[in-house]
């Protein structure tokens, strides 16, 4: 996923940064709550990290104005402050999840993770096309040149998963974690025997294979 972090202490940004990018992530940074709101009005990041004190604009204002600007990506607050008063403040503005400092990176990296498989099923109506093979979310069935593809639960996510990344090269950890989950004990070689079975279902049969390996890196969906 694509993460925005909002923070203008260098250190803690630094570290932020370099977790999310080890776990897969693309992380880019911002200094300032203008800067922040900048980039957010993007709309490439799929979660913010937004520290509460910043300078300039503090994170609270940057949350509400996001919203009012109709940004509708997922936001996690980090703040020193523990407070009940403080969380409600920060979900009236608009937040979505809310850590406090000092937090374990493990812990962001579950909350980043639970964030981005939200708004990966916000729009369950939603139909996803690479080339002539279509995903229809709101009833979670594959078709490739007018023939149905049936799919098992795992099946569907690991394909929504690829067909969401489109052109992206996926690595092995980061399809297991966004399909089996951060707790997950899944076989290590879990995602080759998926994939296996996806290509027997979507590539089997047609002329130009969707499903591309990209060896010694993982794996990546394309015409």
């Amino acid at each position: 996923m694509d993460i925005l972090v909002i923070e203008d202490d260098p250190r803690v940004a630094r570290i932020v940064e370099r977790a999310l990018n080890e776990s897969g992530h693309q992380a880019k940074t911002a200094a300032d709550g203008p800067e922040g709101l900048d980039q957010a009005a993007s709309g490439i990041f799929d979660v913010i990290v937004l520290d509460v004190m910043l300078p300039e604009m503090d994170g609270l204002n940057v949350c509400r104005e996001m919203r009012r600007q109709g940004i509708r990506t997922p936001v996690i607050l980090l703040t020193a402050r523990d407070a009940v008063s403080d969380r409600v403040r920060g979900l009236d503005a608009g937040a979505d999840d809310y850590l406090v400092k000092p937090f374990a990176l493990e812990e962001l990296l579950a909350r980043v993770r639970a964030l981005g498989r939200r708004q990966s099923d916000a729009n369950p109506n939603e139909q996803l096309q690479v080339g002539d093979l279509v995903l229809d979310l709101s009833t979670r069935e594959a078709h490739r040149d007018s023939q149905v593809l049936p799919l098992t639960a795992k099946e569907f996510s690991l394909l929504r998963y690829l067909m969401r990344n489109t052109g992206r090269v996926l690595t092995k950890d980061q399809i297991t974690d966004h399909v089996w989950g951060y707790d997950s004990e899944a076989a290590s070689n879990v995602v080759e025997i998926y994939i296996h079975y996806l290509r027997d279902k979507v590539d089997r049969g047609f002329a130009r294979p969707l499903i591309r390996t990209v060896r010694g890196v993982g794996y990546v969906m394309k015409e």
